[in-house]
């Protein structure tokens, strides 16, 4: 509590509400927020519910309780701030500014108006940071970066305000392109709340965040392991703890957090990642992955027929269908026939959209198709990959997220890598490979399954090893299994370079967690 505000009052709840529907804030548990305002007491309960909400990236809900709580308290200043924060999803570099001011146009025509509606000096300094995330000029980078030193300022005034120190976090995430240092400082503020405060779900939620990768990630396993308990009917919260489970290769947790994050989607109605695409969305496409690395293939094809079935009704579906068909060919050594040659309606799909369904189509058709060795279907669908990535590179999506572009641009390197190797050009094809892996180390680590869906130290590997040299390809290997933890065809390969270069007890520790990981396979990929 900030003690310079004696006019607030404090409110403390474990938010678990019955009162549920689409149109209405969520019911169900959410973790335990507390927060001093100068609200009305009727309002609290919407208030801090929305406010629980928020932190756990639940925003449609979050907004619907912040406006339940403007109608119980019109003049509520930061019932309008939470409302106009859910328009803000920086981690996901999504932004509707238009919406959020529309929202404080409510509270205010002007900056000074609304300011006069916030009693306290500290609500006057949120609304703030506001203006800054929401009227600066500049690009949406730009600002964020200019919110980020607000937040900081903010968190700095009110050292003991538990919500600004995390705000200030979320702010620091949501920084591009990542670092290292402001991914831990992000991490420091997180942890530091979080053993003050052990089910707030903003803590352990923004820990999470900070060290989901393969580095960091068993900093905040603790907290991956308590925040699908605290905040038990949040279906991203469930999600979330899996960014940790896949940066160590934890397979096992990793598919028994998405099917519980898909369960509890279905329950709630709707959820902020997965709502219009349950079987092509966002905790689907890591639970697929998750099953192709426990070699259950009967599981992973389920999931994309599911997909595909419904990969016709939207351009979102049809991306997810393609995404999954992608795993499936890449990770599977002999796919069936019927998937290769199946493709998604690409009709419902334009523009840059278009482009990236079209290329990951692609991708996947020419990477079986140099499996083959047939090199005149793939050299075709190079071309169109390459046109593919130059409209999505030349997009405000493309700038806004570069990587995509970058990582589309190793894919190439390696489907082209792989023509020379096709063709007798071994040399040629190694060094090509060589530059698409340091490419591809240049990236800022992206969270998840792998971003180039071909690991590139993974398939350098695997060429090197078809070319008789079992140690470079183990170093490679090696390389690769440091970047995507746990991953079962690096592991296969790894064994089979160790031991063909004489490295047996590599092999065996390699083939060991292999089999750990299929322990539950129905067939060998």
């Amino acid at each position: 509590m900030n003690t310079a505000c004696p006019r607030a009052l404090r409110f403390t709840v474990v938010v678990a509400f019955a009162v549920g529907g689409i149109s209405r804030p969520a019911s169900g548990q959410f973790g335990i927020v507390s927060f001093a305002n100068s609200g009305a007491r009727a309002a609290q309960p919407a208030f801090l519910r929305g406010l629980a909400l928020l932190h756990n990236f639940q925003y449609p809900e979050a907004a619907a309780a912040f406006r339940a709580a403007q109608k119980l308290d019109p003049r509520f200043a930061m019932a309008y701030w939470g409302e106009a924060m859910t328009y803000n999803h920086g981690v996901w570099r999504e932004q509707d500014s238009v919406a959020a001011r529309a929202v404080l146009a409510r509270l205010g025509a002007t900056a000074a108006e609304r300011l006069a509606k916030a009693p306290t000096e500290r609500e006057k300094d949120y609304l703030r940071t506001l203006d800054v995330l929401y009227f600066s000029a500049g690009t949406n980078a730009a600002r964020d970066s200019a919110y980020a030193r607000a937040a900081e300022q903010l968190a700095k005034k009110y050292p003991d305000d538990v919500d600004a120190q995390l705000f200030y976090a979320l702010s620091l995430l949501s920084l591009f392109p990542r670092t290292d240092s402001t991914y831990l400082r992000a991490g420091s503020i997180a942890m530091k709340v979080m053993r003050e405060h052990p089910q707030h779900p903003g803590a352990l939620h923004y820990a999470i965040h900070a060290y989901d990768d393969p580095a960091h990630a068993r900093l905040a396993l603790e907290a991956a392991r308590r925040y699908s308990k605290v905040a038990p009917n949040a279906p991203h919260a469930q999600h979330m703890t899996s960014h940790i489970f896949v940066a160590l290769g934890m397979w096992d947790d990793v598919v028994a957090a998405n099917e519980v994050a898909i369960r509890t989607n279905d329950d709630v109605g709707r959820g902020a990642a997965t709502a219009t695409a349950p079987n092509c969305g966002h905790y689907a496409l890591w639970l697929q992955y998750a099953y192709l690395q426990q070699g259950r293939l009967a599981d992973a094809r389920r999931m994309m027929d599911a997909c595909r079935a419904g990969s016709t009704a939207s351009s979102g579906m049809a991306i997810g269908y393609a995404q999954m068909r992608l795993r499936y060919i890449i990770d599977v050594e002999q796919p069936d026939r019927e998937i290769i040659n199946s493709v998604a309606n690409t009709r419902r799909a334009s523009g840059v959209f278009g482009a990236y369904l079209q290329s990951t189509l692609d991708f996947a058709s020419a990477f079986d198709a140099l499996r083959r060795s047939d090199t005149s279907t793939a050299a075709s669908l190079i071309d169109r990959i390459h046109e593919s990535r130059a409209t999505l590179s030349g997009s405000p999506m493309g700038k806004r997220m570069p990587e995509m572009g970058d990582a589309m641009a190793v894919g190439e390197d390696e489907l082209r890598a792989l023509m020379r190797l096709r063709r007798g050009s071994n040399d040629r094809a190694i060094a090509l490979l060589r530059s698409a892996a340091a490419a591809e180390d240049a990236i800022p680590f992206m969270f998840g399954p792998p971003e180039v869906p071909k690991p590139s130290h993974e398939l350098l590997g695997e060429t090197l090893l078809s070319l008789g040299r079992a140690v470079d390809a183990r170093h490679e290997l090696e390389l690769a299994l440091a970047r995507t933890p746990g991953r079962s065809l690096t592991l296969m390969d790894l064994s089979r370079a160790s031991r063909a270069a004489g490295d047996t007890a590599t092999a065996s520790a390699a083939h060991r967690q292999l089999m750990a990981n299929w322990h539950r396979a129905d067939s060998k990929p």
